[in-house]
This record gives structure tokens, sequence and C-alpha cells, in this order.
């Protein structure tokens, strides 16, 4: 379904160079397919190293959205949210009803965007997280009043091939965003801690790290694989009298479980907040 589509991803920072990676790790889309943009011309050379690591990578990175989106039949928006507007105003002239506008912006509404965006095009809010880019990514899709079920298939497609996708009600996107979008800088703390611990008993930083990756990775699978509930697969862990049980009351004492859920509620709050819509 990519396989002859042009893609201009408008805003090469941190989660649009997740996804040229991810995709072109996947195979699912060719160099030579996908267009990307900065804000300025410093920022090209930046981006262009980091996506042509490779010798067969070769994506072009340019500062001028508006060619970018004319010329491209998925339009991918990731920019910050406090220059959609802008790039909407910028780009709204070149768009037509047969490309798919894709926005992975936090907190910017479909409403907000088809109020940019006339000529009934098709739009698809999505919010995916940076690991995209190793192809575990998580990414929630919602629909705009004009997006088919075949745009919706197309860009199933493109965050299919990077991760795993869920399509939800818009009204749960801060939600979403507050726990995958956020979610690995929370895991990513967690990782530390417990590689910081390794390192108090006497492991090495850099074994320390890969047990505590290693283990959050291998946990995850556990569930996913399963589809066993958490809790039972903790109790699967925790036997009678152990040093697990021992771990677990440390962390509730520490109030670890209510920390995260503040946490995550704190960041859809702020999600919330990003923009006036």
């Amino acid at each position: 379904m990519l396989s002859a589509k042009n893609i201009a991803v408008l805003g090469v920072g941190t989660l649009g160079t997740a996804i040229i990676s991810g995709l072109l790790k996947s195979g699912t889309i060719k160099p030579s397919q996908i267009r990307g943009t900065v804000g300025s011309t410093e920022g090209i050379k930046k981006a262009e190293a980091k996506l042509n690591a490779k010798a067969d990578s070769v994506v072009k990175i340019a500062t001028d959205n508006l060619a970018a989106a004319k010329d491209a039949d998925i339009v991918i928006l990731a920019v910050k949210p406090q220059n959609m507007a802008k790039l909407l105003e910028t780009i709204s002239p070149a768009l037509n009803k047969n490309q798919l506008v894709i926005s992975v912006a936090a907190a910017v509404s479909l409403a907000y965007l088809e109020k940019y965006l006339s000529s009934q095009i098709p739009i698809i809010r999505a919010m995916p997280n940076t690991c995209v880019s190793t192809g575990a990514g998580m990414t929630g899709l919602a629909a705009g009043a004009y997006a088919s079920d075949n745009h919706k298939q197309v860009a199933q497609e493109i965050f299919k091939s990077v991760g795993e996708v869920v399509f939800l009600d818009e009204k749960l996107f801060n939600a979403l965003t507050a726990l995958s979008a956020s979610g690995p800088a929370y895991l990513y703390v967690v990782i530390e801690s417990l590689a910081e611990a390794g390192v108090k008993l006497g492991i090495s930083r850099e074994t320390a790290t890969l047990l505590a990756a290693q283990t959050m990775l291998g946990t995850a699978k556990m569930i996913l694989e399963t589809g066993e509930h958490p809790a039972l697969l903790k109790d699967s862990v925790t036997t009678p009298a152990g040093c697990t049980i021992d771990g677990l009351m440390e962390l509730e004492e520490g109030k670890l479980r209510v920390t995260l859920i503040k946490a995550v509620v704190k960041a859809a709050q702020r999600a919330q907040e990003l923009l006036p819509l």
C-alpha cells in the first residue's frame, strides 16, 4: 500500500527522525520516497547525518515546507504544537483531498487541523512514541471526518511497520499521550534506578544497565505474549518468604505505584494545556 507513495515529514526533530528511521529499518519504504523538513538551514546537516548513517540511505532534508507538502501523497506533521498554526497556514494552499495528512503533534485536535485545512482533506491524528525508531513503538490513531477506511489502513500500515497500533476515541488522546508517548521517559528512569542499584551492589554499570534493560524488555514481552494480567505475572515471581516480596514491600512503602499513576495523570493535564483548543 505504501510502495508507490511519497511521504513528507514536516519537522524532522526527535519524533520525526524516529518515524523516518523506523520506516526505513522496516523496509516498508525506500529513502527516495521520503522528504523531510527542518526549521533552519543549520539543521539540515544535523538531520541528514542522523538519517543517512548508512551508505544506502539518502533522505533529503530541506527547509521548504510548502514544496515538500505539495509533492507528497502523505504529509506527516511533526512540528511542536506551538508551531502548528504557522505550518498549517503555510502548507494549506498546496494540499488537496487526494492527499492524506497525518499529525503526530501532541494536543493538536482534529477540529483544530480541519479549521486550517479545507477542501475535505482527509486527516489522521496519530500519537506515536519515540520507540518507533526501533520498530517497537506504540501509536494511537484517530480519524478525521473525511478519512476513509482506505486512509485508515494507510496510516495503520505506516505505524504498524514500526510497532503496535490502536484506534482510539480522540477524547482519550491526552491520556494516550501521557501514558505511551511520555511513557518511555518514565521507564528510562526505572531502568536507570535498577541499574544504579546493581552498581551499588558491585555490578559494573554497563552490565547492570544490560540486566535492567533486558529484564524490562522480557517483562513487557511476557505481558504481551501471554495476555495475562500483570498482577498475576508478578505473583508468579513472588515466592513465599522469598526475596522478591521484600523488594515489593519497599516499592509499596516508597509509593512507586501511586507515583507512576500521578505522573501519567499530571502529564495528561499538561497535554491539555499545550494549546488553547
